[in-house]
């Protein structure tokens, strides 16, 4: 069964912007929004040698990593060829202005 908790409201977040959902166990998750103002939701850590997503620049559907600048697909986590490797994503949803993520 699934459960959701809200994040924060869509304005808390700037287009092309990132919030960070801080955890207790496990890696911390990012929330990117789009310029189309689509939510999507990653584990904090690029495949390659866990960089900060949260900190990459936000282009179309895919994030740029700040250190070794891979691409990842917002939608599903995967790298971009020639790149290989996957973070998670998490679901994540819009309600009105809110947003929800799923745990």
């Amino acid at each position: 069964m699934s459960k959701w908790k809200f994040v924060c409201q869509l304005e808390d977040i700037p287009q092309l912007g990132t919030r960070v959902v801080k955890r207790e166990k496990g890696s911390d998750i990012a929330i990117f929004r789009t310029s189309n103002d689509e939510i999507y939701a990653l584990h904090d850590k690029c495949p390659h040698k866990g960089g900060p997503l949260s900190q990459g620049i936000i282009h179309g559907l895919t994030v740029t990593c700040p250190l070794h600048s891979w691409n990842i697909q917002l939608k599903d986590g995967k790298a971009i060829s020639p790149d290989i490797g996957s973070c998670s994503s998490l679901s994540v949803k819009l309600e009105g202005s809110l947003i929800f993520l799923e745990i």
